[in-house]
């Protein structure tokens, strides 16, 4: 399954197709399709592992779960699940989920959750961390709530990293580990994603 970092590289990769007019939208996805022909894309932003495509009223919302996938300017010899045409160019989403939002995107998500984001906010995890102190870390770690982004893999290398079990209970984890498990989540997540945006030798 695709993580944060999985899902920025992917924004990054459309930002050609902001600010442009969708002349056509495909695919097997059962949302409205022709509601969005002629919009124009406002804006692409990531939460975690939800890939979201602005308009000026509403969004669509991609999650690629554990098989998804796209290609841009390319297509695959299947259908897609989403394809959305723009004069100079076109995004197809394959085997993922596809969700239309109606309200505002801020009142929809917490970014100071997401671990790739400017507005991350590793005191408010903190205290979302102290607040499950019956639960185990690992769970913790994959709570989008306090750790939008982080999947099993990045779960994992964190705790590897700074030295703690995967089943130890939050309550019983010392404080200066706790603040070196927040730091480490989203210093990793970082790692990650320069990892991956190298080019193929």
């Amino acid at each position: 399954m695709p993580e944060g970092p999985s899902i920025v590289i992917l924004k990054e990769e459309v930002r050609q197709f902001t600010g442009m007019k969708i002349i056509a939208m495909e695919g097997n996805s059962k949302i409205d399709k022709n509601r969005f022909v002629n919009l124009t894309v406002t804006d692409f932003k990531s939460w975690g592992k939800h890939f979201l495509i602005c308009f000026e009223d509403l969004t669509i919302r991609i999650h690629l779960m554990m098989f998804g996938s796209y290609e841009i300017n390319e297509q695959k010899d299947r259908p897609a699940r989403l394809s959305l045409k723009f004069e100079n160019g076109e995004i197809n989403f394959y085997s993922c989920s596809v969700k239309i939002i109606e309200e505002a995107i801020d009142q929809v998500y917490d970014f100071s959750s997401d671990v790739m984001s400017d507005a991350w906010d590793p005191g408010k995890a903190k205290k979302k961390l102290k607040a499950s102190s019956a639960d185990l870390i690992c769970d913790a770690l994959l709570n989008q709530e306090i750790f939008s982004g982080v999947g099993n893999i990045i779960k994992n290398e964190v705790l590897y990293r700074i030295r703690i079990h995967p089943e130890s209970t939050i309550g019983k984890i010392p404080a200066r580990k706790i603040t070196s498990l927040v730091n480490e989540a989203r210093k990793y997540s970082f790692a990650c994603l320069c990892k991956e945006s190298l080019p193929e030798m």
